[in-house]
């Protein structure tokens, strides 16, 4: 039990995807200009991260390592989190037409989206079990919703804020960010 607590807090605070790991930037940076687009994006994120996590899994442990096809394992992955993407993205037009407006192109991203990949390999590369996987994921998809939402209520204060004209927009969303990547290194001393 303390194991699968410290996969948890370590994901979501110590080894942050976004701060710590650098993946997942562009719709960190696209998406965040909102906490309703934000919110949104990460529960999307939520989803296929866990879903793609664990499908990915099966497939690796059950098809490409039995068959001796791990040099195929990136192609597979991708091919896998794009199909869980389309059909995330048909699932939001019909049962959430205002959610999948306001995410518009970005839920697209989610395809590209290096997090949800890099999961996934990490997983494969670690070697994890199934339930610590996709725990692992969860987590990570938690702490990609915290950075989110943290950074999308940090950028709506900064519109009211008298910020140089040279540096408003995405000059000030960066330097943000750094602040709260150098913040989130304080937790990896815990």
């Amino acid at each position: 039990m303390l194991t699968y607590l410290a996969i948890i807090f370590s994901a979501i605070l110590v080894n942050n995807i976004v701060f710590a790991q650098f993946l997942g930037i562009c719709p960190f940076i696209g998406v965040s200009k909102n906490l309703d687009s934000a919110f949104g994006m990460s529960m999307a994120v939520t989803f296929v991260m866990a879903v793609a996590t664990a499908v990915t899994w099966l497939l690796q442990h059950y098809l490409l390592l039995p068959l001796g096809l791990e040099y195929i394992q990136t192609i597979a992955f991708i091919l896998v989190i794009a199909v869980l993407v389309q059909m995330l993205e048909i699932i939001i037009r019909k049962s959430a037409p205002g959610l999948y407006a306001a995410l518009g192109v970005y839920l697209p991203l989610i395809t590209t989206n290096c997090a949800v990949l890099g999961v996934a390999i990490i997983v494969a590369q670690k070697n994890f079990d199934f339930l610590y996987s996709v725990m692992y994921a969860i987590a990570t998809a938690l702490g990609f919703g915290l950075a989110m939402m943290l950074f999308a209520g940090i950028r709506t204060q900064l519109e009211l804020a008298d910020v140089p004209r040279s540096m408003r927009g995405v000059p000030i969303a960066l330097v943000t960010a750094g602040i709260l990547a150098m913040a989130f290194m304080g937790f990896a001393g815990m």
